[in-house]
This record gives structure tokens, sequence and C-alpha cells, in this order.
């Protein structure tokens, strides 16, 4: 019962120093790249400072949409052992950057792979997407400044001319009454000093008064022409004039 519990712990401990502490990262998972550009294809791998694992080789391939894969880079690594860094766990970070793409049918997922001796890990990979021109960002700030601005002017020249032609419609007879005070100002003469300038208002209230006048001098005038004219008894007169010559007489 023993035994086998010492080869279970056995196995167990050879799978966590084995590919239990390896692995392979690819980050970001997406790119996007431009014609005649260079793309650099990270691969972070992970491992124990142990001299198993000092000795890798990196291989970069690339698969298209077709589901062709095609070879782009190989490389060995040899990892020195820091003092005092046995058996504990490091990150290194070994990024390739490609060759210009001259199309783009250069599209694809680029994956990064690492071989041990008895261990191979492969990255997730990253989709490259390659573009031959860049995004153009549309803006229309300045097209809708200018349409509202126009749209502005348009509706305050209307609401100025309708104001004003409803003002004409409403008071067409203002000009006339703010007239007649300016007319009768200039038949006056001049004097010494100048009498002080009065409201439209106050115009207006002359004028009424003066509408007044002339109307009760008309009527006076039509009542005069309507009333005979009152005759005085000549026989009155003659009387006088006999005592008036008797008197002198005596």
């Amino acid at each position: 019962m023993a035994s086998n519990l010492r080869v279970i712990f056995l196995f167990l401990w050879s799978l966590q120093c084995g590919g239990g502490q390896v692995n392979v990262q690819q980050r970001p998972p997406i790119q996007v790249a431009l014609l005649k550009e260079k793309v650099s294809i990270p691969c972070k791998v992970t491992f124990p400072y142990m001299m198993k694992y000092t000795k890798f080789s990196i291989i970069y391939y690339w698969i298209n949409s077709v589901g062709k894969k095609t070879f782009i880079y190989n490389k060995s690594v040899e990892i020195h052992i820091p003092p005092g860094e046995e058996n504990r766990t490091t990150t290194q970070s070994y990024n390739y950057k490609t060759m210009p793409l001259e199309s783009t049918s250069f599209t694809g997922t680029y994956y990064c792979e690492v071989k041990w001796n008895d261990i191979a890990k492969m990255g997730g990979g990253i989709f490259v997407l390659v573009r031959d021109a860049g995004y153009i960002q549309t803006s229309y700030t300045w097209e809708i400044l200018i349409t509202l601005t126009a749209l502005l002017a348009a509706l305050s020249i209307t609401g100025t001319a309708l104001l004003l032609w409803k003002r004409k419609v409403v008071c067409p007879g203002r000009n006339q009454l703010l007239n007649i005070p300016r007319h009768k100002m200039e038949t006056q003469p001049p004097s010494a000093n100048p009498a002080p300038a009065t409201p439209i208002y106050d115009c207006l209230d002359s004028q009424q008064v003066d509408v007044y006048s002339v109307l009760g001098s008309n009527t006076e005038k039509l009542s005069c022409r309507r009333s005979p004219p009152v005759k005085t008894p000549k026989k009155q007169g003659t009387l006088e004039e006999s005592f008036d010559t008797l008197y002198e007489n005596i």
C-alpha cells in the first residue's frame, strides 16, 4: 500500500515538474496592420529554472485563411540559471518582428511554438488583419455646424420679416399720426428756448384734442346755419324816433 502511494506521488511530481510549470502565451489576440508594415509577434514563455528547461527552441509560423501553414522563423534559446534561483518559475518574452507585409494575402493567424526535449507548447496565436488603407474617421462636425448656422440665420430673417409685416398690417396709420406733430412743429416759428421733446403718447393726445375741437367748431357752424335769424320789430323803432323828434321841438 505504501509503495503504491509512493508511485502515485512520484507521478504527480513528475507532471508538476514537467508540463505543469511550462506555458506559452500570446497577447493581444488581434492586430491590424497596413501594407509595407512590419508586425511584431509576441511570445511569452513560462518555465522553471531547471537544467531540463533551460534549453529550448522557438518556432514562428502562420496559417492563412485557406489553412496553409508557413514557417517564418526558428530560434534556439539557452538560459543560464541565476544564483539562488534554482527551481523557481520565470517568464521570458521573445518577440519576433516580421518582414514588411507586401499584400493582404498575409492575413492569417501567427503562432509561437516552444519545444523542449520531451515537451512542446504552442501559444494561442495572434490574428493579423492586413489592410491596404488605414481607417479614415469621417467627421461631420463642420457640416453640422454650418447647417445649423444657416438654419438659424434663415429663421431669424423670416421672423424679422413677419414681425415687420404684422406691424404694418395692424398699425397702418401709426406713421401718419407720428408725422402730424412733425408738420405742426415745422409751421411754428423758432423760439429762443426750444420746448422739451414730448413723448409719442403726448403727441397722440394733443392730436385727439385738436380733432375734437374741429368737430365742435363744425357742429357750432351747422347749428348757426340751421337756426333762423331773429328780426327786431320796426314799429318800436319808429315810435322811439317820433318821441325823440317831439322832444327836440319842445
